[in-house]
């Protein structure tokens, strides 16, 4: 492939000089934006910072590879640069990073099988060191543009030499982009060095590429999860000894993985020991937190469609004055209304912690987690007994995968019989037996203090609830307020939600107001990010205000939190609630109160724009002294030239 067909000269650039990350992100930026690839500059600008707030784009050997996928991306490419003076303070894999050489990858929302081509091809030359060092020694923007084919593909689909030992890899990144391509070339380059067959699924934006062959599958000997998104069919793969890892890792250390690797199969209890030297945030808290999310996730459709059915049903009783065809058994009303409580009521427990087992023990798991839930019905655990009970028999569905494996003529009877009577059996005795009334006076007394919350006690949720949202603006924090709204919802607590989704909007109001109304002490980026902000904020996006946040945390996190805090105490205390998950201004509609409709949707918008006030005040305060700062160091510095 040349890339020189898809990438116009204006998009690349040498021997530039930039001070900071964010001079030269947006150099790349302007450069894109004036080659007409961008619809909407300030929208992509804010991806891009998203993206650097997930994980670090600095890799290693001076190379930055920023990138984002947004819907104001027209067509998929690219800008590149090299530095005269490389910038020291980019974050990167490797802390010594100094980088000279940076791309940034544009990407559409919805990317086209050749344009995302295009990307994994310029990843993956990229790890060759010939080639970024013909790129660095360009000395024009014609030079780097020609060099930029230059490059000749080293075979990574040969015929696999049967003498040698097979191990597989799959790379997995959250944009599915850049380090997902990066991380299968140098697995892949590794394993020629030290001998070995190495086979790269590579599950990127663009699906499962490379899939492995069942030929593959049974002849491997291990297998590598490269990976920092939840690799898809894990179940293809429990016969093998794996390790996990980031993405990240096989970017500066893949042969060490292909080492540990070869390792599992002399030695397969070593396997967990492997995974957690190679990863210490994988398993433990780390896992806890991806199996109660994933939980959340598979409910949040059945809370929506229950929510929104019983609302139906109570909006045509009220509306045509048929309560008594609402509450008449066998009535096709009240069957609407039985089936918006069902999915509430019944169904949603046993989904929650059936999903939370699978996310920890995979496809095994999902029969005993549907039963723990059902017990969890059983003995009134509600939310809090699937969420206890789904890691519990998750993590013992586990223990049983890893003793009693499906091999040879007994692989059905354990994986169809052995699997899902044992972990049901267990998982009724745990919640039936042992926990089932622990869990339930401890889910009755949380019902009981949510329901008596009322004045202070109201307001001090509501202001704990608003800084955790604000805190992290999207992040582990935040997801817990989310969980905890959820589980309330679950409960039939409609006021945390409601807080919540309030909330929700005031970091992006606060960004704009404070953008907009005093320009002078903001650059023009981040005038041109306060823009569309608020339209985010809308919407229920806190995102849009992290590239504030990156670049001073320290001043940004109060003045949001302060903020957010006077909002939710304003919701809570005037006991407003929201039953059905949502955020932005469409909650409006879906709002529940003792008091007017008009009168509740005002004053849970208003909450969110005095709150907004607040925050702006407070930022605008902090970029002030910060703007007098500079301006008395300007004065300073000319007097001295003077003289």
């Amino acid at each position: 492939m040349k890339l020189t067909e898809f990438v116009k000269k204006g998009l690349v650039a040498v021997n530039q000089s930039f001070a900071t990350r964010d001079e030269a992100i947006q150099f790349l930026v302007d450069k894109l934006d004036a080659q007409g690839v961008l619809s909407d500059r300030e929208r992509f600008v804010a991806d891009v910072y998203e993206r650097e707030s997930q994980s670090v784009t600095g890799m290693e050997n001076g190379l930055a590879i920023p990138h984002a996928k947004s819907t104001s991306v027209k067509q998929a490419t690219f800008a590149a640069v090299t530095l005269r003076e490389p910038i020291d303070d980019w974050p990167s894999l490797d802390p010594n990073n100094k980088v000279n050489l940076i791309f940034l990858l544009a990407i559409p929302d919805t990317t086209a099988d050749t344009h995302l081509a295009i990307l994994a091809e310029l990843a993956t030359r990229l790890v060759d060191e010939d080639y970024r060092a013909r790129l660095l020694t360009s000395k024009t923007e014609d030079a780097f543009y020609e060099n930029l084919d230059a490059y000749v593909a080293t075979s990574s689909g040969a015929s696999i030499d049967e003498s040698k030992q097979l191990i597989l890899a799959v790379t997995a990144c959250p944009a599915g982009i850049a380090h997902t391509y990066m991380a299968a070339e140098n697995l892949q380059k590794s394993g020629a060095k030290l001998g070995v067959n190495v086979r790269v699924e590579k599950q990127g934006a663009n699906g499962i590429e490379d899939r492995f062959t069942n030929e593959e599958l049974e002849d491997a000997h291990a297998v590598i999860f490269a990976a920092d998104v939840a690799v898809k069919d894990m179940n293809r793969f429990s016969h093998l000894p794996s390790l996990k890892t980031s993405v990240a890792k096989p970017l500066h250390d893949s042969d060490t993985l292909i080492e540990q690797a070869l390792r599992l199969k002399k030695d397969p209890s070593a396997d967990f020991a492997v995974r957690e030297n190679v990863d210490q945030k994988s398993g433990g808290l780390s896992d806890v937190k991806d199996a109660v999310m994933t939980g959340i996730s598979h409910i949040i459709p059945l809370i929506v469609a229950g929510g929104m059915i019983l609302a139906f049903a109570v909006f045509i009783s009220q509306i045509f004055h048929v309560q008594d065809l609402y509450n008449t058994e066998g009535s096709w009303l009240w069957m609407f209304r039985q089936l918006g409580g069902g999915l509430l009521g019944t169904i949603m427990i046993p989904v929650l912690s059936a999903y939370i087992a699978y996310s920890l023990a995979d496809k095994p798991a999902l029969g005993p987690g549907f039963a723990i839930g059902v017990a969890a019905n059983l003995v009134n655990g509600g939310f809090l007994g699937a969420l206890i009970g789904g890691l519990l028999i998750g993590y013992f569905m586990r223990f049983m995968k890893k003793y009693i494996k499906p091999k040879g003529v007994l692989s059905g009877f354990v994986s169809f019989w052995v699997y899902p009577v044992v972990g049901s059996l267990v998982a009724g005795v745990l919640m039936i037996v042992i926990l089932g009334g622990p869990i339930s006076a401890l889910n009755e007394t949380m019902i009981s203090w949510l329901n008596s919350l009322s004045g202070g006690s109201a307001l001090l949720l509501g202001a704990v609830l608003g800084i955790m949202v604000s805190f992290d603006l999207g992040g582990p924090v935040n997801k817990a307020a989310y969980a905890f709204c959820i589980a309330a919802i679950a409960e039939g607590n409609f006021m945390p939600y409601a807080i919540f989704s309030s909330v929700k909007m005031v970091s992006a109001f606060a960004v704009t107001m404070a953008t907009l109304l005093f320009k002078k002490y903001y650059d023009d980026y981040e005038i041109g990010i306060g823009r569309s902000t608020w339209i985010l904020g809308l919407a229920g996006i806190t995102e849009g205000a992290i590239p504030f946040m990156i670049r001073n945390p320290l001043k940004v996190i109060p003045s949001l939190c302060v903020g957010s805090a006077v909002t939710g105490a304003i919701v809570a205390v005037s006991n407003i609630g929201l039953s059905v998950p949502g955020a932005g201004i469409f909650s409006l509609f879906l709002l529940n109160s003792d008091m007017n409709g008009f009168v509740a949707a005002a004053i849970w918008f208003f909450a969110a724009v005095i709150g907004a006030i607040i925050s702006a005040t407070l930022l605008i305060a902090f970029k002030r002294a910060e703007y007098n700062k500079k301006h008395v160091q300007t004065i300073l510095k000319g007097e001295m030239n003077e003289v």
